[in-house]
């Protein structure tokens, strides 16, 4: 099923979505964040391997839901999604992936790895430390991917599953099956990084970077400087570089990966679907590399919907059209 919703129109908050369920007075009990808003307070708290800076949202005994974000972006992609859904009841746990604002490795000793899998491992640390034993996945880019791979390794842990683009989960087996022509031209910058210049630009330019590629993955939102200054000091981390180079090299074989991994790695090689409720979307101006809605559905072999959004939605679909992210999340809860 498809539908097409408009970019920039308030979905109806006295009529839900497709579940039948109402947002009716979400706008007087947590209203969007007003430019400039305090997106907080950031809780820490020692997971795995991780001290994690995190987002807490919500009545402790609500359903909870984890919001996982991409990169270049942060956990302010959810600074409208998570008061919507606060206020709707959920527990709403938004972290700072590994390598971004105020989470920090333990120790130094430990291999700065951004493969799929360590994301997804922390995922799982993060909720057993705040004794979250099962939760409604969501996010967009690595963020989706993470929700993708977590759902398909700990099926367990999950009640939902919401993703943007589909169902992201790399096979490190194909790494060398080249893509068309077009299609490797759009990841350019992965290419980029598996270069020592690449590397070195990364680390000089990582503002300038991060603002290029926010412009060409959503080049019909007019994102004002605040809200990306927001994000952009969430970039300034210490083992940022070191985790997006290692993710992009690693995804072309370009870098090894933490063998601690290498066990869930292979069982997830060996997951071809989710079986959870769930909801992919995906905006009409994404300019990101993508796949096509179609080449992913059978993936999902639970009950499982995809909505289009058009009017101009780019690739950080949760800060471009918070509404119909959080109302896809409603809904799914609700399945």
């Amino acid at each position: 099923m498809t539908i097409e919703t408009n970019r920039r129109s308030f979905l109806s908050l006295a009529a839900a979505g497709s579940a039948g369920v109402a947002l009716s007075g979400l706008a007087g009990r947590a209203s969007a964040l007003v430019p400039g808003e305090a997106f907080g307070p950031i809780r820490q708290i020692r997971a795995g391997l991780l001290d994690v800076g995190y987002v807490d949202l919500g009545p402790r005994d609500g359903p909870p839901v984890m919001l996982f974000h991409g990169w270049p972006y942060d956990i302010h992609t959810y600074e409208q999604v998570a008061p919507r859904l606060a206020a709707q009841g959920f527990r709403v746990i938004v972290p700072h992936l590994r390598g971004y604002g105020s989470t920090r490795f333990l120790s130094a000793s430990t291999l700065r790895s951004g493969q799929q899998t360590a994301l997804a491992a922390d995922t799982i640390a993060l909720m057993d430390a705040l004794g979250i034993r099962k939760a409604i996945m969501a996010g967009c880019d690595w963020g989706a991917r993470n929700a993708c791979v977590v759902s398909a390794l700990w099926p367990e842990r999950c009640q939902a599953l919401v993703s943007v683009s589909g169902f992201l989960v790399l096979n490190p087996a194909t790494v060398l099956t080249p893509l068309q022509p077009a299609d490797e031209f759009s990841w350019w910058y992965q290419y980029y990084f598996a270069t020592e210049r690449g590397r070195i630009g990364y680390e000089k330019n990582l503002k300038a970077f991060a603002r290029f590629i926010w412009r060409q993955a959503s080049p019909k939102w007019n994102v004002d400087d605040a809200t990306f200054d927001r994000c952009a000091e969430s970039l300034v981390n210490p083992d940022q570089v070191a985790i997006v180079i290692h993710n992009y090299r690693w995804r072309v074989g370009a870098a090894e990966g933490d063998p601690q991994y290498d066990a869930l790695e292979a069982r997830l090689a060996k997951v071809q679907s989710v079986a959870l409720p769930s909801i992919t979307l995906e905006g009409d101006a994404n300019g990101a590399p993508h796949p096509a809605p179609a080449a992913y559905a059978s993936r999902f072999t639970g009950r499982y919907e995809h909505r289009n959004l058009g009017g101009g939605i780019g690739h950080n679909l949760p800060q471009e059209a918070p509404e119909a992210f959080a109302q896809a999340i409603v809904d799914v809860s609700r399945w």
